[in-house]
């Protein structure tokens, strides 16, 4: 994952915009008020902090910090890695000097998951600076992290602010609001796309098969493909038309 060298500054105002990203944001506040955004970033990490030097050390893994909480000056969390060596991930988060109490929870061929202490919370600690608590899962790649978040436009805003302090480059990767998203789908596809994104059915590699998601929904697999196949048609439309 590499970030380009220009920062895209999103939350300016509509008449100093001049990237695709920040027209759609521009656009999007113009808009209902009381909408919910939600928005995905990809931002470059600090250097010196652990999770910065351990994956670029593993630029192919990906470290998911499924939760974290402050604990003092230092944070718990829970994080997860996929690799094509989990172990040897594990070890450099284990052997970190900025890692304590690390405890593995679960380990494969292609995934560990593992329980520890940080002594920085730096990842996303701007997140608790502009009063929103982070959404998890939080990724990230070869020195840079993608997250999620949906606010309201005050919040968003309050958000932009904490962020340009930072003073981080960062990229707005899909800006929507969700009155928008209500209308995309229906409630079935709705229903069905949540289960499958959060059962794993569209990572790569899949952590569960059209049959087991099928039988968790409790639908034969040719109604399950089918209403997924074109919610996410609809969802694939949608973005192509709002980037072209």
């Amino acid at each position: 994952m590499t970030l380009g060298d220009e920062r895209v500054d999103a939350f300016s105002e509509a008449e100093r915009t001049t990237t695709h990203d920040d027209e759609i944001l521009a656009t999007s506040l113009t808009s209902d008020e009381g909408a919910m955004i939600r928005a995905r970033f990809r931002m470059a990490l600090s250097e010196g902090i652990w999770v910065t030097e351990v994956s670029t050390s593993f630029p192919d893994a990906t470290l998911r910090l499924l939760t974290g909480v402050p604990k003092g000056d230092r944070a718990l969390e829970l994080g997860e890695v996929r690799a094509e060596d989990p172990e040897a991930v594990t070890d450099a988060i284990r052997t970190h000097p900025d890692i304590s109490g690390y405890d593995q929870l679960y380990v494969d061929d292609q995934r560990a998951i593992g329980q520890y202490e940080a002594d920085e919370k730096g990842l996303y600690e701007f997140l608790w600076a502009s009063s929103l608590p982070p959404e998890f899962p939080i990724v990230v790649e070869n020195g840079a992290m993608e997250f999620d978040l949906t606010a309201t436009r005050e919040q968003f805003e309050a958000f932009g602010a904490a962020l340009d302090d930072t003073g981080r480059q960062y990229e707005l990767l899909t800006l929507v609001h969700t009155d928008e998203q209500e209308s995309l789908l229906t409630d079935r596809q709705r229903k069905y796309l949540t289960v499958a994104h959060r059962r794993g059915y569209f990572d790569v590699p899949r952590e569960c098969t059209l049959a087991e998601l099928a039988d968790t929904l409790g639908v034969d697999k040719s109604s399950a493909s089918e209403t997924i196949r074109r919610g996410a048609g609809r969802i694939i439309g949608q973005f192509i038309v709002s980037h072209d």
